[in-house]
Parts: C-alpha cells; sequence; structure tokens
C-alpha cells in the first residue's frame, strides 16, 4: 500500500486545476500554430507581389503597405471593415496601422490624387512605374478577396481608378 499524504492527495479541485492547465497547454499551441500560419500567409502575399513585379521583398511588402493604406483611406469606414473581414490577421494589421477613422477623406479624388498618396507613402522612386504597381497589388487582392468584395470596393471607388484593377 501506497502512503501518501493528505496534501498530495489528488482532490476535484487539484484535477480541474490540471484539466484548465493541459487545455491552456494545448490553447498555447493552438494559438502560436495560428500565429506561425497567419506569417506565412503575410509572406506569401509579399512573395507573390514580389514576383509579380521582379522586386525585392522589402519593395514588395513596402509597396502593399502603401497601396493598403491609401485604398483604407479612400473607403467609407463601413467597406474598409468589410474589406478588412477578407485579409489574412498579419495583413489586417498592416492595413489599420495608423489608421484614423474619424479623418475625413476628400471629396473629390481622382486617380492622380490616389497615385499621388501612394507615392508619398511608400517614397520616391523614379523607377517605379505606380500604375503598375498600384495594378499589381490590386490583382493580388483579387486573387485573395472574393469577387463580391472586390466589386463593392471598386464600385465604391471613383470611375477613374477602375482601370487600375484587374478586369472581371
Amino acid at each position: 500500500m501506497i502512503r501518501r499524504d493528505a496534501h498530495a492527495l489528488p482532490g476535484l479541485e487539484d484535477q480541474a486545476r490540471l484539466e484548465r492547465a493541459i487545455d491552456m497547454t494545448q490553447m498555447s499551441h493552438t494559438s502560436f500554430s495560428g500565429f506561425s500560419h497567419a506569417a506565412q500567409q503575410a509572406q506569401q502575399w509579399v512573395n507573390e507581389l514580389a514576383r509579380d513585379l521582379c522586386w525585392s521583398e522589402p519593395s514588395a511588402y513596402r509597396l502593399l503597405k502603401s497601396v493598403l493604406h491609401t485604398l483604407r483611406d479612400w473607403l467609407s469606414p463601413a467597406e474598409t471593415a468589410d474589406l478588412a473581414a477578407q485579409l489574412p490577421v498579419l495583413v489586417r494589421g498592416i492595413y489599420f496601422e495608423g489608421w484614423q477613422p474619424t479623418k475625413a477623406p476628400a471629396c473629390k479624388r481622382t486617380k492622380r490624387d490616389f497615385i499621388i498618396d501612394v507615392r508619398s507613402d511608400f517614397g520616391y522612386d523614379d523607377e517605379v512605374d505606380f500604375d503598375t504597381a498600384i495594378g499589381a497589388v490590386f490583382k493580388l487582392l483579387d486573387r485573395h478577396i472574393s469577387h463580391g468584395e472586390i466589386t463593392q470596393v471598386r464600385n465604391s471607388m471613383r470611375k477613374s481608378l477602375h482601370h487600375l484593377w484587374p478586369a472581371d
């Protein structure tokens, strides 16, 4: 017979504590796994864009961020949220970084204004064809976001910007 201390006997309270600890370990593993997957998705988007443009990954990331920020600032808050819901977690974080939803968007916006906003966020580079670069980001979004959401985003933009998006 094994002798046990009264304090060492596992009671129901101890059993529940042990089960919670096991659940927390499993949740931590699941959370970390989810984080790793989110990082892989974001990296995939940057890699695709870099490949599409024959750019380095850091430049592709800067462009993706610049276009997402400009797009976000040109959409209504409701449309901004709708698009964000379909972005991978880390890309969504990039999208919302620095967002000021109370900042009123300009009423009259042209394609030229959009390109200027992207260029100013990206940084001036006279070797970049921003029409092509912005179009590449829109093509990337088109590949990964539902057709219905892309249609809503396109329709909420000025007609002068529609030709930057890939054709339906």
